[in-house]
C-alpha cells in the first residue's frame, strides 16, 4: 500500500517545553527544497539540494527577507531510507517554545502544512515501512510508565507480535487455499481423511492464539497499573495507609472521623506493578451535605475499582455500616485489611466475625483458611480473599498487602525478558475474535459438515488476525487510531 497524499508536512517532533535543543521534522516530496528556500549556510547560500543524502549541515534559518532566526543543524534524509519513505528532513535548532514556533512557521510559510498527530507515523505505515502493530509500539514506547511497558513495547516494534500473526495467517492461508483447490479440481485434490488434518492444525494454531490472547489481562495490569480504591467506615486508618504506601503525609490524619471528604488519588509502585490508588471518604450515614457527596464517590470509585482496600477498624463492632460496604464489594478484587492490631486490649473484631459477615452478604459460601497468625484466606469455589492484620501505626501487614497485590494479579513475579504480553485491547478483541472462529471450524468438522463451511470461518480467522498487522482494516479505523498520537510523530 503506497501513500499517494503529495503534501508536505512540518511539524514539532521534541516536547514544547524550553530545552537544549527542538527538532522540527518534515517530510514529504518538497521537503529539501522547502526547507532549503529558509536555510542559509554559513556562506549565506541556499545548498541543502547539493548535499548528500544521510548528511546533516551546518547554517541558519531565515525568514523571507534572509534575516537569521536561529542558528541551527539540518539532516537531510531521501526517500525510501527515512522514517517515512519520504524525503524528510529535521531541523535541529534551539529548544525555546518560541524559537521552535517560529521555525517551524517560517517553515509552513514556505509551502508546508502543519501535520495532524500521527501522521509521520501513518505515512511509515501507509509506505509499508512499518505494518500497524510496530506503529501501535511508537505511541506505546512513547506513553511507557515503567520499565516492563517500555520493554514490550520495544518488544513490539521489533516485530514480535507481527511475526506470530503472520505465521498463523500463513498457516489459515494454506488450508483456505487447499479447501479451494480440492473443491475447485476434485479429481486432483483428494479429501478424504482431510477434516481430521484440518482439526490437528487448528488445534496448534488456536492453541498459540488462545495463549496471546491469555496474557492480556496480566499485560494490561503491568501496562497500566492497577486501579485502586482504599474503602471503610470514618477513622478505620484509610488515609494513613495511603500515606504509608506514598511515603508522604499526603492525607489528613486525625482522630475526628469524616476529615477525608473528597477523593485523593495518588500513584504507587509495588515492585513490577503499579497502582492508581484513591481514598476516599469514609462510607457511613451522614448528614452533612459534603460528606454526604464524599460516600457517593466513594461508592462510584468502588465500583469501578480493579482492586478494593477494605480497611476494617478492629476496635469498633461490626454494624449495619459494614454489611453495606460488604455488599457493595461483593464480587470485586479485594483485600480485607483488619487495622490496629496494635491495639490489643481493644480488639473486638476477629477474623470469624469478617467470615460471618462475609457469609451474611454473599450466601454463606466462604471459608476461612489461615496462613499464620496475621495472614489468612477467605475462599470460594470462585474467589480467594486475603484478609490480614495490620497496624498503620507501626505498619505491620504492609509487606503482606503488597504480597497479596502481587498475587492477586500477577501469574509470577518475574516476567522473562522475551516472552511477549497483549497489551493493546484492539489486538486482543481481534485475537479473541480469529480464536472463535477456529472453534467454529472445529465444530463444523464434529458435526460433518462440508469443507466449504470451514472456508468462510477460515476467512474471517484470516482477516481478524490481518486487521492486527494492517490488513483487511478501514481507514476509519486507521484513522481513529493515529489520531491518537502526539503531534510529531
Amino acid at each position: 500500500m503506497i501513500y499517494s497524499d503529495n503534501d508536505t508536512i512540518a511539524a514539532i517532533a521534541t516536547a514544547m517545553s524550553d530545552a537544549g535543543i527542538g527538532i522540527i521534522r518534515v517530510s514529504g516530496p518538497q521537503a529539501v527544497q522547502i526547507v532549503d528556500n529558509c536555510y542559509l549556510n554559513v556562506g549565506k547560500k541556499h545548498d541543502l539540494l547539493f548535499h548528500a543524502p544521510n548528511t546533516i549541515q551546518y547554517g541558519y534559518i531565515c525568514n523571507q527577507k534572509e534575516e537569521i532566526l536561529d542558528e541551527v543543524m539540518v539532516s537531510v534524509m531521501k526517500a525510501p531510507h527515512s522514517y517515512t519513505r519520504e524525503d524528510v528532513v529535521e531541523v535541529n535548532c534551539h529548544g525555546g517554545m518560541m524559537i521552535m514556533n517560529d521555525v517551524l512557521q517560517v517553515i509552513l510559510n514556505a509551502g508546508c502544512r502543519l501535520a495532524q498527530p500521527g501522521e509521520f507515523t501513518k505515512r511509515a505505515f501507509l509506505n509499508g515501512r512499518i505494518d500497524l502493530a510496530k506503529a501501535e509500539a511508537v505511541m506505546d514506547i512513547i506513553s511507557a510508565t515503567n520499565e516492563f511497558a517500555l520493554h514490550n513495547s520495544q518488544k513490539q516494534l521489533r516485530g514480535n507480535i507481527s511475526r506470530e500473526v503472520i505465521a498463523m495467517r500463513k498457516e489459515i492461508l494454506y488450508e483456505m487455499a487447499f479447501i479451494e483447490s480440492a473443491l475447485d479440481d476434485p479429481e486432483n485434490y483428494d479429501l478424504t481423511g482431510y477434516p481430521e488434518k484440518l482439526r490437528n492444525k487448528l488445534k496448534s494454531v488456536s492453541e498459540k492464539c488462545r495463549n496471546l490472547i491469555d496474557t492480556s489481562e496480566e499485560g494490561k495490569i503491568r501496562k497500566e497499573g492497577i486501579s485502586t480504591v482504599i474503602v471503610g467506615k470514618p477513622n478505620s486508618g484509610k488515609s494513613s495507609l495511603l500515606n504509608i504506601l506514598t511515603g508522604e503525609e499526603r492525607a489528613i490524619v486525625t482522630e475526628i472521623a469524616g476529615t477525608t471528604r473528597d477523593v485523593i488519588e495518588e500513584t504507587v509502585r509495588i515492585d513490577d506493578i503499579v497502582l492508581h490508588v484513591t481514598d476516599t471518604a469514609g462510607i457511613r450515614q451522614t448528614q452533612d451535605t459534603i460528606e454526604k457527596i464524599g460516600v457517593e464517590k466513594a461508592k462510584k470509585y468502588a465500583e469501578d475499582a480493579d482492586l478494593i482496600l477494605y480497611m476494617i477498624d478492629s476496635t469498633r463492632e461490626i454494624d449495619a455500616e459494614d454489611n453495606e460496604i460488604i455488599r457493595m464489594i461483593s464480587g470485586k478484587k479485594l483485600i480485607i485489611l483488619l487495622n490496629k492490631c496494635d491495639l490489643e486490649n481493644e480488639i473486638r473484631v476477629n477474623e470469624q466475625d469478617i467470615i460471618r459477615l462475609i457469609n451474611q452478604e454473599c450466601g454463606g459460601i466462604y471459608e476461612l483458611q489461615p496462613e499464620n497468625s496475621c495472614f489468612y484466606h477467605i475462599t470460594n469455589k470462585d474467589q480467594r480473599i486475603p484478609m490480614i492484620k495490620t497496624s498503620m501505626l507501626d505498619q505491620k501487614g504492609i509487606d503482606l498487602l503488597k504480597k497479596s497485590v502481587s498475587e492477586l494479579f500477577l501469574h509470577g513475579e518475574i516476567v522473562p525478558k522475551e516472552e511477549m504480553y497483549i497489551t493493546n485491547v484492539r489486538h486482543k478483541n481481534a485475537l479473541q475474535r480469529a480464536y472463535e472462529s477456529m472453534m467454529l471450524v472445529m465444530k463444523s468438522i464434529d458435526d460433518g459438515m462440508s469443507e466449504d463451511f470451514f472456508a468462510i470461518d477460515l476467512m474471517n480467522c484470516y482477516q481478524a488476525l490481518g486487521e492486527i498487522i494492517g490488513e483487511d482494516i478501514g481507514e476509519d479505523l486507521v484513522d481513529e487510531i493515529f489520531s491518537k498520537f502526539c503531534m510529531g510523530k
